[in-house]
């Protein structure tokens, strides 16, 4: 029964990280920037969130929406005036500008809301659903079905709408893509903002299960890189089930062995996964090549 409970627990966390991953493996697809400062903007996004509950009472999930949109205009400006200045120069300058990017980012949040630990309980955190000896808390299911939606929502709109089969040429062959007349600049741009968008929304869900501080955003880049290379860079079944993976690992050396262990897990599965099958569980190349 403790085994169940605890697998389940994983596949529910699960999802919030294939959300987290989303958004990472579509900016290092289509741009083949590794943003270095992914952790921390999810968590700028956790904290306008926290600021929304705290002065104004409106809940989490409820913000999920206006933290999304404060960082799509703050990963739009970001690629517009900085990143695409330098995208085409070198991939090593683009780590050495998000390393800078996640450094201004922890000290930035530590500066306007300290560095204490943060967490957001709404009223019904305490509320849960069981069966045959399992409960599973109302949160982590809601948490994870949004979290869901938003990913399938994004796959949803790169496979279907016209803006997203921009993204796809552009992440296929970009001087293609500027022949046929797509302002690649500005899809540079629009891919930047959404995945920093995505980050945003995570960031809004973790506030419901995580506890928070500017110093744990690298942890959540951690995750989200091991997840891409699991699941296979652009592939979104295969993200989600990383990610489901990955968090049922977690849970499981924290319930049978010890906690402390939880996060060498992500880097025994990233060393398994590159010797093993560098393309991960059902990898592509690319988005533009990705099938679901």
């Amino acid at each position: 029964m403790l085994f169940t409970q605890v697998a389940l627990n994983g596949i529910l966390l699960g999802g919030l990280y294939a959300c987290m991953a989303m958004s990472f493996s579509l900016i290092w697809g289509v741009m083949n920037i590794i943003n270095l400062a992914h952790g921390s903007m999810m968590l700028l996004g956790a904290y306008v969130t926290f600021s929304l509950y705290a002065h104004f009472g409106i809940d989490p999930i409820l913000s999920l929406p206006f933290a999304a949109a404060v960082l799509f205009v703050f990963g739009f400006a970001l690629q517009h005036f900085v990143f695409n200045r330098v995208l085409m120069r070198s991939v090593y300058l683009t780590l050495i500008l998000t390393f800078g990017l996640d450094m201004l980012l922890i000290n930035f949040n530590v500066a306007v809301f300290t560095a204490n630990v943060r967490s957001i309980t709404p009223w019904y955190a305490g509320q849960a659903f069981e069966i045959g000896g399992v409960r599973l808390a109302y949160t982590r299911i809601l948490v994870f079905l949004l979290a869901l939606l938003v990913t399938l929502a994004l796959h949803q709109f790169l496979k279907w709408s016209r803006t997203g089969h921009a993204i796809r040429a552009t992440a296929q062959d970009p001087r293609l893509a500027r022949v046929i007349g797509i302002d690649t600049a500005w899809i540079y741009s629009l891919t930047f903002g959404l995945g920093a968008a995505m980050a945003g929304a995570a960031g809004s869900l973790i506030t419901v299960v995580y506890a928070f501080s500017p110093a744990i955003g690298d942890s959540f880049t951690l995750k989200a890189f091991v997840i891409v290379v699991l699941g296979g860079l652009g592939n979104v079944p295969g993200t989600i089930l990383a990610g489901m993976f990955l968090g049922v690992a977690e849970n499981l050396v924290s319930g049978f062995v010890d906690a402390g262990y939880r996060d060498v897990i992500s880097f025994g599965l990233l060393v398994m996964i590159l010797v093993l099958r560098p393309t991960g569980f059902l990898g592509k190349s690319s988005y533009a090549v990705a099938r679901a």
